[in-house]
């Protein structure tokens, strides 16, 4: 059977002064290094063992990929450019206290994040969806079994999840919420509603 874990990123410099990041390449801050290293070491712990780990080409996600690999000393992560990422358009850089006031009505609010649907430039998520498709069909045709690690973010990991799941991706935005050094798991016999293999606490604006 073909397992696939999601992990996110732990806090990068954008996450910590409450900016929107997107595309931009900032890196772990001193607690987001933690956050990777205490995730590889409960990954350790509960004895996954991982056949290959792919990421996004962003240094907070290959830095957070990096230490999950050399902390279950297997090889290192490849690149996957279709992991990165959403593109937040106008909105990159902007603060997230600003995205009612700058995006409204076209959000949509969750517990703890509010959504920009359709802001110029940004990738709908639609468009995410059709790319989550994509990564799917790249692992699957290159393992037909094993445990693979996809390390990703926040917005594209969602849709990742509602691709595999076949979920509307409106109901995953307010579904739950993929923090920082957070570990998700789709397969065939793991739920849906049973996503998360490891939470952990959140510090960000």
């Amino acid at each position: 059977m073909l397992k696939i874990y999601l992990a996110r990123h732990g806090q990068d410099q954008d996450n910590v002064k409450g900016i929107l990041n997107g595309h931009r390449d900032e890196p772990l801050t001193e607690l987001g290094e933690n956050q990777a290293q205490e995730l590889a070491q409960r990954i350790k712990a509960a004895n996954i063992k991982f056949d290959k780990i792919y990421c996004s080409p962003l240094i907070r996600i290959s830095r957070t990929a990096e230490i999950i690999a050399n902390t279950l000393s297997i090889n290192k992560p490849e690149p996957m450019p279709l992991l990165i990422e959403r593109d937040f358009g106008v909105m990159t850089g902007k603060l997230v206290a600003d995205i009612e006031k700058l995006c409204a009505p076209k959000i949509i609010k969750a517990d703890i994040i509010t959504y920009f649907l359709s802001p110029e430039g940004a990738e709908t998520f639609p468009q995410l969806i059709v790319r989550a498709h994509q990564i799917l069909e790249k692992v699957k045709t290159n393992h037909q079994d094993g445990n693979i690690l996809l390390v990703t973010s926040g917005d594209i990991g969602k849709m990742i999840y509602a691709s595999y799941y076949n979920l509307y991706w409106k109901e995953v935005l307010t579904m739950f919420h993929f923090g920082n050094s957070e570990l998700l798991l789709l397969a065939n016999n793991s739920p849906a509603e049973k996503t998360h293999v490891f939470k952990a606490e959140q510090f960000n604006h």
